[in-house]
């Protein structure tokens, strides 16, 4: 065979190659929109606006002819969607009843099969906390909750208890809030200029306990709050942390708080602080319920109401240095609401907590309102959607 045949015969084969190719494209096009095609209304009825929600974390979202999903019901959890038609789709020899729905937003329409909702608004819930709480700071009364008795690690949260001591302390006869806390240890300075942990330096070997007090509340400084729980124990060594630790754990017993354990005066875990000199005998977190973060809270507010004069200032100069308030529910921040009237209380975050916050604020009229969410993903809107939702229900 000449090398022409042979070229001849291989265009040939790949030319019936490409045809067969293309055959099999425009078969496949036609079964899709024979597929598609097959969706046909069958009637359709105009109903007065329903609220529904989802029945189950199945189902989804299509356009009327059923060739696109526009959203899953598994990513809207809470939502409630509104019905405004009744329709009756074809399948084949199948017929289903569908509703024309739009998300109160109006961000999603499309079409839902019957089933998979159900009617009625959906019930108020937290898309991304793994715990929360809404307590009535006069009462004590659980106003809503998720999950709110299950221990969890709190990070920065822990420092309500440190400065909760610290206040007692001072409210004693035994020091002032001018007296002067040694901050010499070298594991102290280091952990103020590192990074991801520090953000208050410490330039000198002394601070008054009102400067380390307002750089742990506003600005969540972890030396500030370890070198506050040494001073309460007496000293300004590891040794008196760990001193510390146990005097955190007994108050928690003293109020009954049962789903609380504490290792760490700032809330950094032990793994961490393991390398500037601080760790204490068991586990690597502080672990406490949302509830619990809340009673801690109340008492610290109740006891001490002072610390709302502190802790609802957006930044505040301690010692030289700039404090900034990473609540971003006071006057001037992203999600401040004027209604709400927040005025505290205290941010959180490690990897292992994920975002925390507790949250307050006390309208006219009202009992003093005290929220938290624990590892969160966006604390401060479902704080907000949850502090709205116990005032649009009269809980408090």
């Amino acid at each position: 065979m000449t090398n022409s045949s042979s070229s001849r015969i291989t265009r040939l084969t790949m030319m019936l190659a490409t045809l067969a190719l293309g055959l099999l494209c425009i078969m496949s096009f036609n079964q899709t929109t024979a597929s598609a095609a097959s969706y046909s209304v069958v009637s359709s009825t105009t109903v007065s606006k329903t609220a529904y929600h989802r029945a189950s974390s199945k189902g989804a979202v299509y356009n009327l002819a059923h060739t696109k999903k526009l959203a899953k019901l598994s990513s809207y959890p809470n939502t409630t969607w509104y019905v405004t038609k009744r329709v009756v789709l074809k399948h084949g020899s199948t017929k289903a009843i569908y509703y024309a729905v739009k998300n109160g937003a109006g961000t999603v329409s499309g079409y839902i099969w019957h089933s998979y909702l159900t009617k009625g608004k959906t019930p108020f819930g937290l898309k991304y906390a793994k715990a929360a709480v809404a307590l009535d700071a006069s009462t004590d009364k659980v106003l809503w909750s998720k999950s709110a008795n299950t221990p969890r690690a709190i990070a920065s949260v822990s420092k309500l208890m440190t400065l909760y001591l610290v206040e007692q302390k001072v409210a004693g006869n035994s020091a002032t809030w001018n007296s002067k806390v040694n901050t010499s240890y070298s594991g102290l300075k280091t952990m103020g200029a590192s990074s991801v942990y520090g953000g208050f330096k410490f330039t000198k070997n002394s601070y008054t306990v009102k400067q380390l007090y307002q750089a742990a509340l506003i600005d969540s400084s972890n030396n500030a709050a370890t070198a506050l729980g040494q001073w309460v124990a007496g000293g300004s060594t590891p040794s008196y942390n760990t001193k510390f630790i146990k005097l955190m754990n007994a108050q928690a017993k003293k109020w009954q708080l049962d789903n609380a354990s504490f290792v760490s005066a700032s809330g950094i875990e032990q793994s961490a602080l393991r390398g500037y000199g601080y760790a204490v005998s068991g586990g690597n977190a502080n672990l406490v319920s949302a509830k619990d973060v809340a009673l801690i809270a109340k008492h610290l507010i109740t006891d001490y109401p002072s610390v709302l004069t502190d802790s609802s200032k957006p930044t505040l100069t301690v010692a030289g240095q700039s404090c900034y308030n990473y609540n971003n529910l006071l006057p001037g921040r992203k999600y401040y609401q004027s209604s709400l009237k927040v005025d505290g209380l205290k941010t959180g975050y490690t990897d292992l907590a994920g975002y925390c916050f507790v949250g307050t604020g006390q309208k006219t009229g009202h009992h003093r309102l005290i929220t938290v969410v624990l590892h969160d993903e966006d604390e401060f809107t479902e704080t907000r959607s949850l502090m709205n939702h116990v005032y649009a229900l009269n809980l408090i």
